[in-house]
């Protein structure tokens, strides 16, 4: 399952961004799936593949900018997964008198069955003010990693729960309060997301575990990223 809402802006750019990511993604598990097998754009059933990003770009000719990505993707029992989430914000050449605002949010959700034998994750952000003073920059990535020993998907209300989350997240896009502010709101939505996977695991069936010898507790895991 996966939240995005409709793109016309940087599209052809962002495409190769995530098609580079993508590729160093799939690199990282050269050895772990037959030769020929794996698939860039999702993997295979040995390795699954997940990347996100959001990118946000302001300057005098776009004052505000504003780009935020909420994926998730259930990967189901694989040997290795790569996941990347990354958030870019970069204001240049405004003026102090008037000053740019650029913010990107990223929230990327992989859950993940069995045991990984390879587990490759990177959660980054970057903010960058490019002779830009008095602007306002902001880069948030959250990464949420659902590792559990049984089979485990997320069912109809806690779906529905994160496109409410998801909507809140796009609210932000109309905000103008201090970059502050807007952290302090991103790591409360994040918290939630946590508190409704966490309940997701402990309400759904148990079945048994995908290897018997290597069970463990089920984990949520949340990887914060701000620049």
């Amino acid at each position: 399952m996966t939240h995005r809402k409709p793109r016309t802006r940087h599209g052809g750019r962002r495409a190769a961004r995530l098609g580079m990511l993508v590729a160093a993604c799939t690199a990282g598990f050269a050895t772990a799936s037959p030769a020929g097998a794996a698939s860039a754009s999702a993997g295979n059933r040995y390795v699954g593949i997940a990347v996100d990003e959001a990118h946000a770009n302001a300057g005098p000719g776009h004052r505000v900018d504003y780009d935020d990505e909420f994926a998730v993707h259930e990967l189901g029992t694989r040997l290795g997964v790569g996941a990347r989430n990354r958030a870019v914000a970069r204001s240049a050449g405004c003026s102090l008198d008037n000053p740019c605002r650029s913010v990107a949010l990223s929230f990327q959700v992989v859950t993940v069955t069995g045991t990984i034998t390879r587990l490759n994750a990177a959660n980054t952000s970057r903010a960058v003010n490019d002779h830009c003073e008095g602007c306002q920059t902001f880069a948030g990535a959250y990464q949420f990693i659902v590792s559990t020993p049984y089979s485990f998907t997320l069912n109809r209300s806690a779906r529905n729960e994160l496109a409410r989350l998801e909507r809140r997240l796009g609210e932000l896009e109309r905000s103008r309060e201090p970059i502050s502010t807007v952290r302090a709101r991103a790591d409360s939505l994040a918290a939630e997301v946590v508190t409704l996977l966490r309940g997701a695991v402990a309400a759904a069936p148990r079945g048994e575990a995908v290897n018997p010898v290597q069970t463990f507790r089920p984990t949520v895991t949340l990887r914060r990223h701000i620049d």
